[in-house]
């Protein structure tokens, strides 16, 4: 069991933990996921639950399903009888969304507005999922952290997806597990600010940091990696943290990209949006950013150029940014807003087809490299094509690229 020491005096007193859900179609989850919440050894919370979905639906017969299901979370959350839970009712017939304001963006949205709209400066809002599991040290874990770095903007939660038994569903977490920790890795390794996995369920802030950076952009899919690049864009974000939390592996539409979404592809054979990125590539964008202070004081050629030039409408990457900049610090600091998160895995995504490579021998390049100690490769299998390993096989490659993704996380800290 992972545990926490508390870190409170009399001068700083206990922060509230503001909890908040987006739910839809959530009702086999939602029992376990207030189990993990009320088992919390951080007494001070609230949760705010939003039961969403659009309005139109209570008319389509293929959603009269997600409806009735919808209604059933309601129900058990009003019998709960539980004064530390609030929910937002956008599901119920008249309350559901009008129009092209719908989805997980625009609930989670709501409910970590509401919480804003509650929460002392020194507050903390955290973003959670129904399909989430939380260990009872979480909230104390989220709250120290934040305590430990008064000056961070954010906090990023180490995931680890629990296999199923389905060997299907496993295969294709586990595959997608690869990719994501493969860039988190190679993006510690260059230290780039934006080396950190944007996960909805396992992202918070101070209520006072939400409301400076203007809150949460509601959008389809994908909320959560904007959401964590706005708070990077501010100031660090905490990616060292003492536990841990277990996204559900499972197959899902919900969304138009994430987890759900690429296992389904990934069932299909269809990886190529989740390549294996060359460590070449990422040694291209550590280079550009360390020439960030230089290109203040005059133009020179840079590794990513084309990029830039493409970036930019084919004008200057450097002058607009110089031109608006008062210090080389300023200019650099404008530059990695500039080459941002988004940016960053759109040139990483064009650069891939420099390295004519297979995803296994890049995948194998990294295992191989001086970032990996002897003893970290010690009982690791021989990568063949992923589709000829064993669920075990992949399984211990997950688990090395795991944990040697937590021993950096605990190095860096700050993001």
């Amino acid at each position: 069991m992972q545990k926490t020491t508390s870190v409170y005096t009399n001068k700083q007193p206990r922060p509230k933990v503001y909890a908040t859900l987006p739910v839809l179609n959530e009702s086999e989850n939602i029992r376990q996921l207030i189990a993990d919440i009320r088992a919390q050894d951080y007494p001070d919370w609230m949760l705010l639950v939003c039961v969403n979905q659009p309005e139109h639906w209570h008319e389509l017969e293929d959603k009269a399903a997600v409806c009735r299901d919808n209604a059933l979370t309601m129900e058990y959350l009003a019998g709960l009888g539980d004064a530390r839970i609030m929910v937002i009712d956008r599901s119920s017939r008249g309350k559901g969304w009008i129009g092209r304001r719908h989805g997980v963006g625009w609930a989670r949205k709501t409910a970590m507005d509401a919480a804003a709209g509650m929460a002392g400066d020194g507050d903390v809002i955290l973003s959670m999922d129904a399909d989430t599991r939380y260990l009872p040290g979480y909230f104390a874990s989220v709250v120290q952290a934040l305590r430990r770095h008064p000056g961070a903007m954010g906090f990023s939660a180490p995931y680890y997806h629990r296999l199923t038994g389905d060997e299907t569903a496993d295969r294709c977490i586990l595959r997608y597990e690869l990719y994501m920790r493969n860039y988190a890795i190679n993006m510690m390794i260059i230290r780039n600010p934006y080396c950190f996995s944007a996960i909805g369920s396992g992202m918070a802030c101070t209520a006072a940091v939400y409301r400076k950076v203007g809150g949460l952009t509601p959008k389809m899919s994908g909320e959560d990696f904007y959401f964590i690049q706005k708070l990077r864009k501010a100031g660090p974000v905490i990616i060292g943290s003492e536990v841990e939390i277990y996204p559900a592996a499972r197959f899902s539409d919900r969304v138009y990209f994430g987890t759900g979404p690429a296992m389904i592809r990934g069932r299909e054979g269809r990886w190529d949006s989740y390549p294996v990125y060359a460590m070449e590539s990422f040694g291209r964008i550590a280079a550009t950013y360390a020439l960030f202070p230089e290109l203040y004081k005059r133009d020179l050629p840079v590794p990513l150029d084309d990029f830039l030039l493409q970036l930019s409408d084919g004008g200057s990457f450097r002058e607009p940014l110089r031109a608006n900049s008062t210090s080389a610090e300023a200019f650099t600091r404008a530059c990695m807003q500039r080459l941002d998160g988004l940016r960053i895995l759109q040139f990483l995504k064009a650069d891939n087809e420099n390295y004519p490579l297979t995803d296994e021998e890049k995948l194998s390049a990294l295992l191989a490299s001086e970032v990996f100690t002897d003893a970290e490769r010690t009982g690791l299998p021989v990568l063949r094509r992923f589709d000829e390993c064993t669920v075990q096989e992949l399984d211990a490659i997950r688990n090395a690229l795991a944990a040697k993704e937590r021993k950096l996380q605990q190095q860096i800290q700050l993001a």
